[in-house]
């Protein structure tokens, strides 16, 4: 069973999520939170899978929330997906940094959202990989001032490869056949560089791919 938290300050908008999110066998919706003090006192207090965090709500907004969310050890397991407009793109940045897993917009097909949640709380591959390249794309100058490489220096070559190949939102079918590997190697792969990075999932590895210049925006 996947368990999920919704922070959002309007009412109707959480609502609509928990009246779609109940109705699937396989997901349980512990709790609402209407601003950011809430949301994290949720997360703390039922610590589920994944959280649908709104970035504007009065008492600690969505960023602020996840940063406390992504500082705490306890949490380490808890994937938050960010819920935004196209509107707030300047913001995506600042929340991948705080440790969001995943982005969506809120008017996200349902079965959008579903399939979403359910990656996320595997922890296997991107949220809609063609909205969080745009997004990413948007907010490269922000990921990266300057190209720092430093932290590549504990990887392999074949590792940096497959980090760059992450970075552009492949999953590990895709970077095997790029790289002619199988899905699995690609996985180990993958695995292996998060454990030398210590990262929390692959979206935070999309940030590396970007901070030390291995990806940059407009590559493909």
């Amino acid at each position: 069973m996947i368990r999920v938290a919704i922070a959002d300050d309007q009412q109707l908008i959480r609502g609509g999520f928990r009246s779609l999110l109940e109705s699937e066998p396989d997901i349980e919706v512990v709790g609402e939170a209407g601003t950011g003090t809430e949301a994290v006192a949720l997360v703390k207090a039922q610590v589920p899978d994944v959280v649908l965090m709104d970035i504007r709500m009065p008492d600690g907004d969505g960023l602020w929330a996840t940063e406390q969310i992504a500082s705490d050890p306890r949490l380490k397991d808890t994937h938050i997906v960010i819920v935004t407009t196209f509107e707030l793109d300047e913001y995506v940045g600042q929340a991948i940094r705080a440790g969001a897993s995943g982005f969506l917009v809120k008017d996200t097909e349902p079965v959008e959202l579903i399939r979403a949640i359910r990656v996320v709380a595997g922890g296997d591959a991107l949220l809609s990989p063609s909205v969080t390249r745009r997004l990413l794309e948007r907010v490269a100058g922000e990921l990266r001032d300057a190209p720092d490489t430093t932290q590549l220096n504990v990887l392999t070559e074949r590792e940096r490869e497959v980090l760059a190949l992450v970075g552009l939102g492949l999953t590990n079918d895709e970077i095997g056949g790029r790289l002619f590997l199988s899905p699995l190697t690609a996985k180990t792969h993958v695995s292996r560089i998060m454990s030398k990075l210590a990262a929390r999932d692959r979206v935070q590895l999309v940030v590396v791919a970007y901070e030390t210049g291995l990806v940059r925006a407009g590559r493909q």
